[in-house]
């Protein structure tokens, strides 16, 4: 992999591979609770979030990477295999705004509901913009996670595809995949959908920022013989390893990271 010059190389220090999260903005969550709605019934805010999503945000995303990342999606006809059907995709968590596009991008032109924290809608003048969008907040208690895990289940019997960022926590330009639990694909086994992962890989281009080549892969099948836990743990495996072997595409490291002894 290729350095930029060392004397203009942001270096971040980091300790927890699992927790450490270096995202600049910090925002006061709100709490998910029983109240929150993660399905929208009122006509004008579902006509008001499709024009939103589809003619507003997916076209500014794709004029927005392009310029920007001089962003390209490699292997996205795979996806056609589960075009008649919802399906799950797992990315790595290596930019703050860009991560909320990629999957539109990625899966287009299905829609997509990314699972995210509940800082996405706590944000002051976005959070109702980001709701319509489709950021599903990690519920706070025992009402919001059955709602949460119905309309998980409602999208996915729609057809439509659930975003999810297993490293939980943003390293920008990271150019490796972290170590990521197993917990979050009990919602594929469970309702037995295939998965697909999305990497977010570097490379070098004329300006000191990175041009992004996203890898899209699978799809991948839980276990229907296996118990719940060990077909988490087998699909998350096979996500993992073919993103870790994806992100040696990888060729210009913009930020090094370093672990503290």
């Amino acid at each position: 992999m290729k350095d930029n010059d060392m004397d203009d190389k942001k270096i971040i220090y980091y300790q927890d591979e699992l927790n450490d999260d270096f995202a600049q903005s910090k925002i006061e969550p709100v709490k998910i609770d029983g109240n929150y709605k993660y399905i929208r019934k009122n006509p004008i805010w579902n006509i008001t979030a499709f024009l939103l999503y589809r003619v507003i945000a997916t076209t500014s995303a794709f004029v927005y990477t392009k310029l920007k990342f001089n962003m390209k999606i490699v292997n996205k006809k795979v996806l056609k295999k589960c075009k008649n059907q919802g399906y799950f995709v797992y990315l790595n968590h290596t930019q703050e705004i860009l991560d909320t596009l990629i999957p539109t991008l990625a899966t287009f032109p299905k829609r997509v509901y990314i699972i995210a924290h509940p800082n996405n809608v706590s944000i002051k003048g976005l959070k109702t913009a980001n709701k319509m969008l489709g950021a599903l907040p990690i519920p706070g208690d025992l009402e919001s996670s059955k709602n949460f895990l119905n309309a998980i289940e409602t999208y996915i019997k729609k057809k439509k595809v659930i975003a999810i960022y297993p490293e939980a926590h943003v390293w920008p330009y990271y150019t490796k995949i972290r170590n990521f639990k197993e917990v979050s694909f009990r919602y594929p086994v469970k309702l037995d959908t295939p998965v697909f992962s999305v990497t977010c890989t570097y490379s070098e281009k004329k300006n000191k920022k990175p041009k992004i080549i996203i890898y899209v892969d699978g799809p991948f099948y839980p276990n229907k013989n296996k118990s719940q836990k060990d077909a988490e743990k087998i699909l998350r495996d096979e996500v993992y390893n073919k993103m870790v072997e994806r992100s040696k595409n990888s060729t210009f490291e913009y930020i090094k990271y370093v672990k503290k002894d």
